[in-house]
């Protein structure tokens, strides 16, 4: 593991360096002088995908891309604290303004997560940006892109289209901050003195390329005049064809603390049913931000928010037990004493080894009766022969219960996935009995409405779909 950091490490110095030595050109091309609330839709990746035939083995790669994730996640809690206090509350007067944009799946850019269409520069172009509450730090694809670009399905931006883009300079505050949002140092370019971001990921992928400001639209009445944000131009990895990525985590540059000052420190999101739903009702979510997004605030019931202090940007709940057709699992409780995360960027539920086998015998009893057992698939061990439409009609409803009674009543569409045809599994996953972490994966959160009281220091949890 020090051979693959010391490999890791250096490769990015490469990429660094290589990023000045041809910035010249880079600069001779014109970048280097050009200097309420929110409701906008959510929808899965799937909707830019323009292959029908795809589906089986892109959601195979895709629990690759996400088990590599879970392990970067507990490799970042392992080497910290596990300690988990509650975050300090911050009063303040509610806000009414509120901005909101559709938010889509996203299987069809490559991504079992999900995207809006951002808007940036002027004039505003849209993006599709993948929405992450585990990330802390927003980038997308720029031109020229000086060492490299992955495929999109938007055209690429364009800095120097921009009227009001502009590099930051090293010793902007900005630059300052950038390290608790990427977790890597900040490098300074020698031609332009331009701050230069380096974004890492745990499945190896990373974005490269300057600390940039410009304008930021989430709807064309609403913008934010000077979002900060990175222009990569060096993109590599599992980003699937989006434009790349914004960060909702809790951090001083994410997107959610940029828009606080002027919607509050609050946000809610509903994702859509994905591909293995058929006939999906929901096809279409909302990501919406500002204090007004949690309105009504009484169809919500909430659970608190919780802060690791060395992993202070992730957003954690206190796990208190799971039912399955209405009776608990029976585990001690001490088995849900582990930090568990809620996390727009996993796709598949991780539970510790003793809960997980405890729900799969409980689930395997009831359905074992109707359905004959299948082989698993990747991380999936819990399999039945049939299509997921049949085996839901009979599947139980399994409830995860988090501290003050908030918790997540599943059906068949959160708790099943048709990875073949005819073959259906369970959509969680355990974790090793040294990985003592949950986390509360995307699937299981669909066409619910979940709500992030930062300010106070809650999340809650609303049935009802994404209307």
């Amino acid at each position: 593991m020090s051979l693959f950091w010391f490999l890791v490490f250096f490769a990015h110095l490469a990429i660094a360096s290589s990023l000045v030595e041809i910035e010249v050109y880079f600069a001779d091309n014109g970048l280097r002088h050009k200097q309420s609330g929110m409701h906008l839709k959510l929808y899965h990746v799937k909707a830019l995908n323009s292959s029908p035939n795809s589906t089986s083995v892109l959601f195979t790669d895709m629990l690759a891309k996400d088990e590599e994730r879970v392990r970067y996640l507990h490799s970042r809690l392992s080497n910290n604290s596990d300690t988990i206090t509650s975050s300090d509350n911050k009063v303040g007067v509610p806000k009414p303004k509120l901005v909101s944009t559709p938010l889509k799946p996203g299987l069809l850019i490559g991504s079992g997560n999900y995207y809006a269409k951002i808007g940036l520069g002027t004039p505003i172009k849209y993006y599709s940006l993948i929405v992450d509450t585990g990330s802390s730090f927003s980038w997308l694809q720029c031109q020229p892109c000086t060492i490299y670009c992955h495929a999109q399905v938007d055209p690429i931006f364009n800095p120097s289209a921009s009227k009001t883009y502009k590099t930051l300079p090293c010793p902007s505050p900005q630059c300052s901050s950038l390290k608790a949002s990427t977790l890597n140092e900040p490098s300074c370019s020698k031609v332009s003195n331009a701050c230069v971001y380096k974004a890492s990921y745990g499945d190896s992928s990373f974005s490269l390329g300057y600390l940039s400001q410009d304008v930021l639209a989430l709807t064309p009445s609403e913008t934010l005049p000077n979002f900060v944000y990175g222009c990569g131009q060096d993109n590599q990895g599992l980003f699937g064809r989006s434009a790349g990525i914004i960060g909702l985590a809790n951090d001083k540059l994410s997107l959610l603390e940029q828009l606080s000052g002027k919607y509050g420190n609050a946000f809610s999101y509903c994702l859509p049913t994905s591909f293995s739903t058929p006939n999906p009702s929901n096809k279409e979510g909302f990501l919406s931000i500002g204090t007004s997004s949690l309105t009504p605030y009484s169809s919500y019931k909430f659970t608190p928010l919780l802060k690791n202090p060395k992993v202070p940007s992730l957003y954690f709940i206190e796990f208190t037990s799971i039912n399955v057709a209405g009776r608990p699992i029976g585990v001690a409780a001490s088995s849900y004493k582990v930090p568990t995360i809620i996390d727009s960027g996993t796709v598949i539920t991780r539970l510790p080894a003793p809960v997980y086998n405890a729900l799969k015998n409980a689930f395997v009893a009831i359905l074992s009766k109707k359905y004959e057992k299948a082989p698993g698939v990747a991380i999936l061990d819990t399999c039945f022969k049939g299509s997921v439409e049949g085996i839901s009609a009979g599947a139980p409803e399994i409830a995860l219960i988090f501290k003050g009674g908030a918790g997540l009543q599943l059906k068949g569409h959160n708790t099943l996935l048709e990875l073949e045809k005819g073959v259906t599994c369970l959509a969680f996953a355990g974790n090793s009995e040294g990985n003592s972490i949950a986390i509360i994966g995307n699937y299981q959160q669909q066409t619910f409405k979940v709500a992030y009281d930062v300010a106070n220091s809650k999340l809650g949890f609303a049935p009802g779909g994404c209307q």
